[in-house]
């Protein structure tokens, strides 16, 4: 199964010194990524990359990440986010347009969610996201 790598697994890893609590996610990411199984959507990417201070840092990572191809997204997956926004919204929860179209793409293509971010535990209970 294709994963789908949150922001907050992409900053982990990057770290220069990841903390040795959380060695065994940057490890899973590299198994992933040995397996050809990580997926990257452009707006993770645009995330990843921004407030980067130095251009030649910038630059550095940007050509590290163009070995991830963005995955074309369709419109039924702005559409089906919107839905779980609107469906998680209803019963209080609330989350970033960026994690629910996540969650959509993953759902659509019954792809995972690799994150570190507890939203995601929130909206496992009023949507359909499968989590790594």
């Amino acid at each position: 199964m294709k994963v789908i790598i949150d922001t907050s697994v992409w900053s982990l890893t990057l770290r220069r010194n990841a903390p040795t609590d959380e060695i065994a996610k940057v490890n899973l990411l590299r198994d992933l990524i040995a397996d050809g199984r990580v997926v990257l959507l452009g707006a993770i990417r645009q995330e990843v990359l921004s407030g980067i201070r130095y251009p030649e840092q910038f630059a550095r990572l940007r050509d590290y990440l163009r070995a991830f191809p963005d995955l074309e997204l369709t419109t039924e997956d702005y559409e089906l986010a919107a839905e779980f926004f609107n469906t998680c919204r209803r019963n209080g929860i609330q989350g970033s347009n960026t994690d629910f179209l996540i969650c959509a793409v993953a759902h659509n293509r019954g792809y995972s969610i690799f994150t570190m971010d507890k939203d995601f535990e929130n909206f496992q209970s009023y949507i359909p996201v499968t989590l790594h």
